[in-house]
């Protein structure tokens, strides 16, 4: 990566990055050895390491930089609040405008009508609120069984210790004694994988809707099951886009079983997908509504939890008998946050943002597509403005490579970086997912990179003797 050994002497960052940090979804073992690649400066969809060598940002950073790695709005809104307010808490019934301001707009941008806005400080604390929320709710409601919430396999929503249990991948459960009780995992929706011989699309997600109720049947029913969560397109696990219907099937399940639906829209919402939010575009109509990353373009860590006005009465009912909503945080709805936050909104409506990502989606689309006849890739998937390739060591078959021995995507990560270029691999599956502002001639740009890196990947598989097609 980079050869960043060259740079372990003396006081260079990689050496006093290797003696005191400790970095998130990291080897540690592996990082004394490599160390680490520090990124210094961005512009537009570029960064810069401290050797000076510039990268396209193919996955936003974390899927969430939406405007990509400079503007000087946001950084003169961010100064101008730390000047006027730089800090202040929503707590005990005080409140500033930045955060009231917000709340507002974000209701006003709502895919359905949504009665209460609270603020946390990222997708995983959201998603922990709306743990606790659904709890209290049935507490409230007298419904103290009514608490278990399906999730699915592969899905990713957070990693605090309830976030991280409604996450559905292995390695964020192993030795954290995770999953927490009450959070239940039912089937992944992605067809390539999933589908079993013969069985159509439609037919697939009656059995995923099938499999859901079975499964809301077998730990109690209506009377134990509580909720829902979904990401409208699933995307730490590897970019899996539901097929067409299977999302108006589950809800059904949902509705018929008293259950809420709560969509976590942290990297699909702000116009990822063609629409200001995934639920838009995988028609979802969700009771509880999550979101963080692009809220600020990632400039500030922000995140919201929007609730229908079924859920807000049941909260304040039950706020009332006790004396007090027992949850918060020092930061939520920060002032600071809060003010970039809705200049970032307003900066997408200027410059039609959402606009803009949905007229590049079909160059996207295209793109990706370009690569479904490459002798590594078993599928090519994208909607709006993310994507994934998946490689394999057969296509007809669809037979994975050895992740242990091969690691063809991390190869393919590996190649793709020594080209200047970002993306993410989730095992053998290839995540694209740049900033919104990207226009068509660094599109190419990017995906050119990438195809370097696949036909280097696939030379490198041949020589070893890995590959045979």
């Amino acid at each position: 990566m980079n050869d960043v050994s060259r740079s372990f002497r003396g006081n260079s960052n990689a050496a006093r990055d290797i003696a005191h940090h400790l970095h998130p979804y990291t080897n540690f073992k592996k990082h004394e050895e490599t160390g680490p690649l520090t990124i210094v400066r961005g512009r537009g969809i570029y960064v810069t390491d401290d050797d000076g060598k510039e990268y396209i940002e193919g996955m936003a950073g974390l899927w969430s930089a939406a405007l990509g790695f400079s503007n000087e709005r946001l950084a003169t809104v961010a100064y101008e609040q730390m000047k006027q307010l730089p800090f202040y808490h929503a707590f005990n019934q005080r409140s500033h405008e930045p955060a009231i301001n917000l709340a507002e707009k974000l209701k006003q941008m709502a895919p359905v009508e949504m009665s209460k806005v609270f603020f946390a400080n990222s997708g995983s604390e959201a998603n922990d609120t709306v743990v606790k929320m659904v709890w209290y709710m049935n507490n409230a409601l007298g419904r103290p069984n009514k608490k278990k919430i399906v999730s699915r396999l592969k899905g990713y929503h957070g990693i605090t210790v309830a976030s991280g249990s409604l996450t559905g991948l292995p390695n964020n459960h192993r030795s954290f004694d995770l999953p927490i009780a009450g959070i239940i995992h039912t089937t992944t929706p992605h067809y390539y994988r999933g589908a079993q011989s013969g069985e159509t699309e439609d037919q697939f997600t009656t059995r995923c809707a099938e499999e859901l109720e079975a499964l809301i049947v077998k730990e109690g029913g209506a009377d134990h099951v509580a909720a829902m969560i979904c990401e409208p397109v699933m995307g730490a696990g590897g970019v899996i886009v539901p097929p067409k219907g299977y999302y108006e099937k589950i809800q059904a399940v949902c509705r018929k079983y008293d259950m809420l639906f709560v969509a976590d829209e942290v990297i699909c919402g702000f116009g990822r997908t063609g629409n200001v939010w995934g639920s838009q575009t995988m028609n979802i109509k969700p009771d509880i509504l999550t979101c963080a990353k692009a809220l600020s373009a990632s400039f500030l860590p922000i995140s919201a939890v929007m609730v229908n006005d079924k859920v807000y009465q049941a909260l304040a009912d039950e706020s009332n008998k006790i004396g007090v909503w027992g949850h918060g945080f020092t930061y939520s709805g920060h002032p600071v946050a809060a003010a970039v936050a809705l200049e970032a909104q307003k900066i997408y409506d200027e410059i039609d943002l959402f606009g803009h990502a949905r007229r590049m989606s079909p160059a996207f689309a295209k793109h990706i597509q370009s690569f479904a006849d490459h002798p590594l890739v078993g599928e090519a998937m994208s909607v709006g403005m993310v994507g994934a390739l998946e490689v394999v060591a057969d296509k007809k078959t669809k037979a994975p490579f050895d992740m242990a021995t091969v690691g063809a995507g991390n190869r393919v990560y590996n190649h793709a970086v020594a080209r200047g270029l970002f993306i993410r691999n989730m095992g053998d599956r290839v995540a694209i997912c740049p900033p919104l502002i990207i226009n068509e001639s660094e599109l190419a740009d990017l995906f050119g990179r990438l195809r370097q890196a696949l036909d280097a990947t696939l030379a490198d598989l041949k020589s070893e003797g890995h590959f045979k097609g």
